[in-house]
């Protein structure tokens, strides 16, 4: 392991990943039924790759979300941490669709994916932002204070798109872009939207999480609050889920550097001033 790789043992681990596959699998039980956003998202990965108009020789799905969903030939790669099963210099494409938010050192996994990758290959991903399913998190958390007096964890933080760039930039990666999208599903009850959750694997499997189950009376003043905030005027709850795109190159001599500090030929101020001719 390269020593500019994070360490997950100094990271903080947030997520159990014994009780994620255990969810994963429960989902994969309960058939296809969660597959829906997975498809969606996918799609537009897809249409990402098809605007680059490059074909790839050797993709790799990494976490195996995406290329059920998608025409693209990828091999499976599971997302292990600390350490990626992956060869340096084996891909020119690797992509991920909804999975990485369960990652517990995301930087360090960045930077082993980088290492995977030849170079001018790409790196793209998909995984949900912070304001995802943030209905849900207010009616739970208003509902268990309401009744218990207290509150906890029931929906896993998520990322922010400002820090995303930055991980890209940090592990390596040239040309790095991350940038967002907006999906809103709606429901006739919060308890369809939770069975959904379910059938994707979605459901909370934080470390510090009760190992409790959530309380009847608490889950049905839940759903009574989401209704009353949320509803529309056809009586349908929507549900947000926030998707974080990230996109990123191995380095190569042939990409698009940026302009040296100080290499302008015309100040700001100049080019602000009315009638100043600008530059192609």
């Amino acid at each position: 392991m390269e020593a500019a790789m994070t360490d997950t043992t100094d990271a903080m681990i947030l997520f159990d990943a014994a009780a994620h596959a255990k969810a994963v699998a429960r989902g994969h039980a309960l058939g296809t039924e969660g597959e829906f956003l997975r498809a969606e998202v996918a799609a537009r990965l897809e249409d990402r790759l098809l605007d680059i108009n490059r074909s790839f020789e050797a993709a790799a799905d990494l976490g195996g979300n995406f290329a059920p969903h998608s025409s693209v030939k990828a091999a499976a790669v599971a997302v292990t941490e600390p350490v990626l099963d992956m060869e340096a210099g084996s891909h020119d494409l690797i992509v991920s669709n909804l999975c990485l938010h369960w990652v517990n050192d995301l930087p360090g996994l960045l930077v082993q994916a980088n290492r995977a990758l030849r170079p001018d290959g790409l790196f793209l991903a998909a995984l949900f932002g912070g304001e995802t399913l943030h209905e849900l998190r207010h009616a739970l958390i208003a509902a268990e204070a309401e009744i218990t007096g207290g509150a906890n964890a029931r929906i896993s933080p998520f990322a922010d798109v400002r820090d995303l760039g930055a991980l890209l930039q940090r592990a390596g990666f040239a040309l790095p872009v991350a940038d967002m999208d907006t999906i809103t599903v709606t429901y006739a009850h919060p308890l369809k939207l939770m069975q959904d959750l379910r059938a994707m694997g979605e459901t909370n499997a934080l470390m510090d999480r009760s190992r409790k189950s959530l309380r009847r009376d608490v889950l049905m003043r839940a759903c009574e609050i989401y209704m009353a905030e949320f509803a529309g005027d056809d009586g349908r709850i929507p549900a947000t889920f926030q998707v974080l795109y990230m996109t990123g190159w191995h380095p190569h001599e042939s990409q698009q550097k940026p302009a040296k500090r100080g290499s302008a030929t015309m100040s700001l101020a100049d080019a602000l001033k009315p009638g100043t001719p600008k530059k192609p």
